[in-house]
This record gives C-alpha cells, structure tokens and sequence, in this order.
C-alpha cells in the first residue's frame, strides 16, 4: 500500500526524521496544536491513518477534521480506519481465502480479470486452530526428566540465595560472544546447574534447540494427516495471491506471533515511517494493544474487505480512560489482574468504546500482563484496551532482539508525533471521555465462572459460591440441583481403581494458549508449583484430561531450560502442541467410564482452564461449569480434582510422612518467580522463534500445492468447496426485496452468542452435519471439527444453530432443533430451514437482548444466510455481530424501546411480513404485519451510508466483487 497518496490534502505535513530523507512521516501534531495534544493515544493513531490514507473517495478530508475534533464528534459520527495489516487464524481465515478463490471465478464468469482478486493489504494467515489433543500425556509416565535427574528426588529450592553459581564448559558454538566462552555462565547457576551433575546445561548465549514432546510430534503428525486438504489450500493461496503470507501448523498462536514476530510498533514503507495497527478475524486481536499497537477484530467479511483496500468504519468512540494505581498482592497473578478489571469494565457499560490505561500502576505491568489484560477485551464489551508505548515496551523490545538502531529511529518517531507516553509526566495524560479507577491493591486470587467470563469468584469463596450455583435455579450462574441430590457420589472404575465423582469433580483441566501463555510469569508460577506438588507426591488423578498447548515454542523453551517442564509433564501437563486446542472444544474425549458416571449421577462436572472464554457445553457436551484460572491455579485445581474445596482451610493432599499439604505450600512466591524468571526468558528465544518461521516446518516445506491462478477445486472434497454466495452473482445489484410472510425458524432468548449460532467444537454424531459427512463415506473419527471444516459451505451451513444448549422456545428445552411449521415436524435447524427453501417461504428470527454474543466468525451470519434468513428482530445487538449481519445482506431489526415479542403477544407461530422501501436512510423504522392481524414497527438498524450501500448489495462479498467489474 502507497503511504503517499498523490491525491492526499496533507502532504504539507509530512518531514524527515532528524534530517533523514530515508525516513519521512506525517507530522500530524502540527495539523491541530493543542487540541492534538488532548486527544487519546488511540485516536491520534486513528488520525495519522486517516490523514495518510486521505484521497477524497474512501478517507475525506472532513473525515481527518472529524478526528482532530474528537471531544465533540465522538459517538455522533463515522469514520474510517485503514490499518497497516490484517492477521487471519486459520478458522476464520479459510473462509476468507476461499471467498477470494471463489470471487476470481465469479469475475472471470463475468469477463473481468482474476488476477485482480488480491489483497491489497499485508495479511498474515497463521494455522493455530486445527491442533486437536489427539495425545494427552506421556507414554511413558516415568520418563527421565529430559533435564537430568531424578523426579522422585526432590531439587534444591529456587532462592537466589541458595544457589551458586558453578564455571561451566561451552558447548562449542562457533561465535559465541558470551561470559561462557571464557569457560563461565553467570545465567547458568540455577537449579540443576547448581545440584545435578552430568547435566546438559544450555548456553543462554546460544540456545540449542528444545526437543519437542512426543505428543507435540504426535498431535503435529495427525494434524497434518486430518488437514492435508486446508493446509494444501493455504500453500496455494500464499503463492497465487499477492500481499499473503501464511505462517504453518506447529509455530504457535496467531496472537503469541502477532507478538513476538509479526508486530513492528513501528512499519517502515518505502521510506515511510507510520505506526503499525491490525485488523484480525478473531476478537482476541486486541491482544496487541499492549505491546502499544491499535488493533481489534472484525469479522471475516469486513477483513475481506480490508484486504481489497477498503477502511474499517467505525463510530468515532468514546474513549475511557481506566487508571491503575496500587501494587498488587504478592499472591495475585496477572490473571487476577485480569478477571478483575474484567469483572468491573463490563460493570461500567463500556461497550462499543475505546479503554486507555494510564496512572501510576501502569509501569508496575510487564508487557506480558498488559497484553494479557488487552486480550479480555472482548469479554468484557470494549473494542480494545490499549497500553501506549512507553519505556517498559522499549525495554521489552530490548530484551526480545530489536536492534538498537531499530529502536533509536522508532523511539525518535513515537516522540516527534506524540504517541510516546512519559510515565513520569502526569500533565501529559489526555483528556478522555470518563475515567474509571482500579486499585491494584484490592485485587486477590479468583477465577471465573461457572459460565461466563465476567463472573469473578474470589478462591477464598470458590467453595460456597459453587453450592450456591447448585442451589440457584437454571441460568447464568445456576444448575437447580436438588437439595437431596447435590452430595451424591457415583463410584466409577478407571484402569484398574475406583474414584468417586461428585458435583463439582473436574474432568478437564486444560493450560492453553488463548490468554495466558503470552505471560512468563503466570507459565513459570505453573511449573513451579508442579515442581513443589510431585516433590510433595501429589498427583492429578488419571481420568482427568490435562493439557498444555502453548502459544508458542519459546513457552516450551523457557519452561525446558528452568527445569519445570518435567514436573508439569508428571502432572500430565504435557506440552500437546502449538495452537489452539481445548479453548476451541479441540479435547479429546473424555474416558467412556467417567462419561457415563458423569451422565448416571446428572453430576455438575466441571472443566478448569486458562483461557477467555467458557461458555456451557464449549468444552464438551457433559461439563456443564467451567472455570476460567491463572495457569497456577488450573494446576492446583487438576491436584484437588474438584472445585468444591476451600484452599484455605482443606489440603490438596497428603504426603507420604501423612502430612496435609495446603495450596499455601506449594504456591511459589514471588522472588523465586522473577529470580527464574530473570534467568531463562532471554533475548536468544525470540531470535530463534523468528528463525524458525523463516525457515518453515519440514512438512510444510514438503507440501505440494497447486500453482493455478484459479483454485482447481475437488469436487469429492469436504474440506474445500466453492461456496455458493456468487450463484445469482450479476453485475449491478437488484431492488431491495420485500420480506413477504415469513416463517420463524428460531424464537430465542437473551444472550445468544456465536456459539450457539455457529459452534467451533466437535461435530456431533447425531447432527446434520455429521449424516452429511456420513454420506460422503466419512466414519466418526474423521469428522474433525466444525472449525477445522470452515472451508466448506455444506458442513458449516449444517452446522449453524447446532450447537446442543442452543434454546429455542418452540421446543421448551436445549437442543438444536426446531418446528417447520407447515408440515409441525421438529427437525434439525438446517433440515427445518432447508424445506422452507424448497418450499420459497422467507424465514426470519426472533431473538431477546444482546443477540451475537462472544467471538467474531464470519460464519455466524453466512450460516444464518445460507439457511435462508432474511432478517433478525431482537431486542439488541451485540455490535460486531450486527455489523457482519448486514455484511453478509440480512437486515439486522430491532424492536422498538419497551417492546419485545412477549410483550407484543406473539407466540412466533405466526407469518411476517416486513415492507422495505427503496430508498433506505440511518435509524429508520419499518412496519411489519403478521397473518394474525397483529402489526408492530422495528428500527432497521443501518446506522450509515456505507450500511446502507452494502445491504443494497446484498453484502460485501457483492460489493467487492462488483469493484473488480
């Protein structure tokens, strides 16, 4: 992308940085004076985009004037954002990628070029999600510690004061600058070092590379194998499509690489200097904010549309300034932290707007808790949460490989445009739309759960908030369980023993890489309380599915070269592989055995995992609670194998001399974590991730792909399918059709999120899905998952609304099903929708408040679409998922204030009939009728030109297209 539009009305603003011509950038301070000096960090970067991408047709002039004038334009108008890049994972980036292959078929049809059909904005594809926990634990259980020694002899404590250090030979590397080749490392006198003889002890100077886990080969093995359709899809794309790189399997988490590899805080272009933001197609893109990048998710289809060159338009935002002041207790994690300023940012009704964090315990935050605190963001309602660059981010940089020079020129431009935020000058601050306070000091170790993220528990109360959760009658927070029922125990045989599992027993415990993994401290707090429990002989009960998936291989490296990874591995915290896995509902099972006691007792089971999101039913079909935890604490749980226990006052077990051991024994403190902290998370583990990406995967580097400029699509594939969103493609958009006696296919409630519209997990045997996939001759096992098959339009449309909590009210209970009215089945949702298909009957949804919930995917409208909905009527919107509705041509409907389909009296059994006029303006209401005489208005929510033009279209996928025409 040029950063010099010749039709830009700014280039008077734009200098050489300290006099050198190889660096220019736009000097935007000098276009508002003190009125850019008041303005959020976060919309001067909004700004500088707008006035470098200023050409008078996508970004006008009045919309960079719009920006200066923030404090009184904010909420009132629109305005675009083009971003330096956009970053894709692989289940929501194979939609986009095959609408592209797709879209070149189209244009061709129609006489245009394909070629054309390429991104025009840098975009990063990283296969994270189809990691599936085939291989769960160690073949062998007592395997030699790969470190040295022996697990069942307990290792010296971590106190720098204990352990000395010891002259050590170099391993001979050639060109090793280090204290080491004068025969010493200083770095090197930690446990094993100081304890162990014959120890392979790693030169922190030039680290060898850590073997890999079996199960990390394993799990990359089938991964391979169960996806050799996408991954050769991808191969093609990164080849034939310009501005397309795609990073393979086995390399880590989208977010964990957007850190550590593909971020730049600064982006030179030619000899452009401009600050790097991003657009991703998952919500937790907002995890680069902490790093002092502005970035968020969008859906799959406004991604499309960024690629091709287009803005992101967005309400200019209200921006809430949250400041941080206190220490935190030496107890609390940054995941406490976390679920903490959660809990009370969705308490303050931030949705929709921008967060900045300033005050005097911003410095106190490593890079790896803001970007922890940023990746929430979307659980608790805000567009992102954002951390300005500041001397911890240069010092982060320092440590993890930017060169000097790198950082000189970035620290010079960061200060010349004001976008550098100076800790110590408080007058500085900006001016923001409300400030809201969070003490660090009263923050305390909690989880959250049992269904949301937003429902913080503090551990001290974990045990009366769970009884409380039985008693309460079923919703959000309750289980309804019986007074009478809720101490049953059911006995169960597991390999050879006999457990007793109760309410609240764990079944899943799952350390992954969606939140936490980015955070050294929280990751090392994890092995080191591993270390203490085996060294103290207690042990994670064998029927429970633990799980490590890193975010990336660095996590491996610095958990390997402390000497903790053993321990967890003892635990059954095995290293699974790289990506996404049980956040994703990628687990393995559970043993048939604890299945069907779970089922037999009606048991409240529960799943314990470090990750951001727990919907009920996300990890498996038979936990009904989940938890969300510091990694630490998942592992404590695992050791207590229930989440009815009190910490305080009940031990997690004994030890062989009889003696209780409590959490408070085995909870590492703080000096021990930033002595091992200090010592293994160095510079040299950034650099060889980035080596390791350049050079590939083995596998991936093997993998043959076709080279065509239009995709040779399989027609036997189930994997890959040309989707069928251009079947009645033209080149100019028809008249708005009217919506003409409808039926509901679906009548819901509040708090619908995305999914229960369009699940990510495994595919049930039972579901449409699964007869479709059946009938291609697939058995059970090579199902994969609804994620893993996003590529494909049959499966995903069968999959919308099959999630098994789905609630519809025509059916009185969860279940994915509904009633096709004109014959009274109840059918699957997609066998319902597709015979009022067959039959030309329109169908519409009735939903209540905060319909579109949770993650972003492009899926959960294009479902809904390919069902043959025409338009949704609820009470409210999340916002995102309004936005993708109209991206994808379904009129987003919204009853008016007061109103609601019981209190208007429908009983959703009726027909509706909606009248569009022809000429559509923002915020209009619409009439609709019904066959029962009954008759209301809705507001159609188009808030904009832009929302307009492209449900005119019939969504952007036309739009775009019709450009290239």
């Amino acid at each position: 992308m040029d950063p010099v539009k010749p039709e830009c009305p700014f280039q008077y603003l734009i200098e050489s940085l300290n006099d050198n011509p190889e660096k220019k950038f736009y000097n935007v301070p000098k276009l508002g004076g003190t009125k850019y000096d008041n303005l959020p960090y976060t919309v001067r970067v909004l700004l500088e985009a707008a006035v470098r991408n200023c050409d008078g047709f996508f970004v006008k002039k009045e919309d960079v004037l719009n920006i200066l004038d923030w404090k009184t334009k904010q909420n009132n108008v629109e305005v675009p954002f083009c971003p330096a890049r956009v970053l894709l994972q692989d289940f929501t980036g194979i939609p986009a990628m095959v609408d592209f292959a797709a879209m070149r078929e189209a244009v061709k049809i129609l006489g245009g070029d394909p070629m054309k059909v390429c991104p025009a904005c840098p975009t990063d594809l990283t296969v994270d999600h189809s990691l599936q926990i085939d291989f769960s634990k160690c073949a062998i259980q007592n395997a030699p510690n790969p470190g040295g020694g022996d697990l069942q002899k307990p290792l010296a404590k971590l106190s720098p004061l204990k352990v000395q250090p010891r002259k050590l030979p170099c391993r001979g590397q050639t060109g090793c600058k280090g204290p080491c080749s004068a025969g010493e490392s200083s770095r090197n006198s930690g446990q094993f070092s100081a304890q162990i003889e014959n120890t392979p002890i790693l030169c922190p100077f030039h680290l060898q590379p850590v073997p890999e886990p079996e199960t990390v080969l394993k799990n990359q093995e089938m991964e391979f194998g169960r996806n050799r359709e996408r991954l050769q899809f991808f191969k093609w794309s990164s080849k034939v499509f310009r501005n397309v790189s795609v990073i393979p399997p086995g390399t880590g988490m989208a977010h964990q690489v957007n850190l550590e590899y593909l971020s730049k805080i600064v982006v030179q272009c030619k000899d452009f200097l401009y600050p790097d933001s991003v657009v991703g197609t998952d919500s937790h893109t907002t995890m680069v904010n902490g790093l002092g990048i502005l970035g968020w998710g969008v859906g799959g289809i406004e991604t499309e549309a960024v690629m091709l060159g287009m803005p992101v338009t967005l309400t200019l935002p209200e921006v809430v300034g949250c400041e941080l002041t206190g220490s935190a207790s030496p107890l609390a994690t940054s995941i406490d932290v976390v679920l903490s300023i959660t809990k009370q940012l969705r308490q303050a009704g931030i949705a929709g707007k921008f967060v900045e964090f300033f005050g005097t315990g911003v410095s106190q935050l490593s890079i790896a808790d803001r970007t922890t605190i940023a990746n929430m963001c979307p659980e608790y309602g805000a567009i992102l949460s954002f951390f300005p660059v500041d001397n911890v981010t240069l010092k982060h940089l320092r440590h993890t490989g930017f060169g000097k020079a790198g950082l000189e020129s970035m620290e010079a431009y960061l200060k010349a445009v004001k976008l550098f935020r100076n800790e110590q000058i408080s007058s500085e601050e900006p001016e923001y739309s409300q400030t809201i306070q969070v003490n660090l000091s009263s923050i305390i170790p909690c989880v959250s759960g049992p269904k949301r993220s937003q429902d913080r528990v503090a551990v001290t109360d974990m045990k009366s908030d769970f009884q409380a959760c039985l008693n309460e009658k079923s919703g959000l927070k309750g289980f309804q369980i019986a007074a009478e029922k809720q101490n049953d125990v059911v006995p169960v045989q597991y390999e050879g023993n006999e457990y007793k599992l109760s309410h609240g027993c764990i079944v899943i415990a799952a350390v992954i890489s969606c939140t936490n993994n980015c955070n050294p401290s929280v990751m090392l707090a994890a092995g080191l309380l591993a270390k203490k429990a085996v060294e103290a002989h207690l042990m994670v009960k064998p029927y429970i599915r633990t799980s490590l998936s890193p975010g990336s291989g660095m996590v491996t490296h610095y958990l390997s070269s402390s000497g903790v990874l053993p321990y967890l591995s003892k635990l059954g915290f095995e290293v699974v592989g790289y990506g996404c896995s049980t956040c994703v509902g990628n687990t393995a099972p559970l043993p048939e055995a604890i299945q069907n006691a779970i089922k037999q007792g009606d048991l409240i089971a529960c799943g314990v995992l470090s990750g951001s999101k727990n919907f009920e039913g996300r990890l498996c079909d038979c936990v009904r609670a989940n938890y969300l935890a510091s990694p630490p604490l998942v592992v404590a749980y695992a050791i207590a194998g229930t989440v009815n226990i009190d910490f305080q006052t009940e031990p997690l077990g004994v030890d062989p001399n009889g003696k209780n051991i409590y959490l408070r024994d085995i909870w590492p403190t703080r000096e021990e974590l930033q002595h091992v902290e200090e010592e293994y998370v160095i510079s040299s583990m950034f650099k060889e991730l980035k080596e390791k990406i350049k050079k590939g995967d083995k596998r991936w580097n093997l993998l043959e792909a076709p080279e065509s400029v239009l995709f040779p699509w399989d027609l036997k594939s189930t994997y890959i399918r040309c989707p069928s969103f251009f079947d009645k493609f033209a080149k100019e958009p028809v008249s708005i059709q009217q919506i003409e006696k409808a039926h509901v296919l679906l009548y819901l409630g509040d708090s619908v999120t995305t999914d229960h519209i369009s699940p990510a997990g495994s595919i049930a045997r039972s579901s449409a899905a699964a007869r479709y996939l059946t009938n291609k001759g697939l058995t059970p096992r090579e199902f994969n998952s609804y994620g893993a098959r996003r590529g494909n339009d049959a499966v995903m449309t069968r999959g919308t609304f099959a999630n098994i909590k789905l609630l519809n009210k025509f059916i009185g209970k969860p279940a994915p099903k509904t009633i096709h009215f004109p014959s009274g089945q109840t059918l699957d949702v997609f066998e319902a929708a597709e015979l009022y298909q067959k039959e030309g009957i329109p169908v519409i949804i009735l939903a209540g408040k905060k319909y579109g919930l949770g993650s972003s995917r492009d899926w959960v409208a294009k479902g809904p679409f390919l069902l043959g909905v025409k338009a949704v009527i609820a009470e409210s919107y999340e916002k995102m998922h309004k936005g993708h509705l109209i991206g994808i041509g379904i009129a987003p409907l919204q009853f008016l204030s007061g109103e609601n389909a019981s209190v208007l009296g429908l009983s959703g059994k009726e027909q509706f009939s909606i009248s569009f006029p022809q000429e559509l303006f923002p915020g209009m209401t619409l009439d609709v009728k019904t066959n029962t005489g009954k008759a209301f208005s809705v507001i159609a929510l188009f808030e904009n030109d832009v929302d307009i033009t492209l449900y005119k279209h019939g969504g952007i996928l036309n739009y775009v297209a019709r450009r290239f025409l």
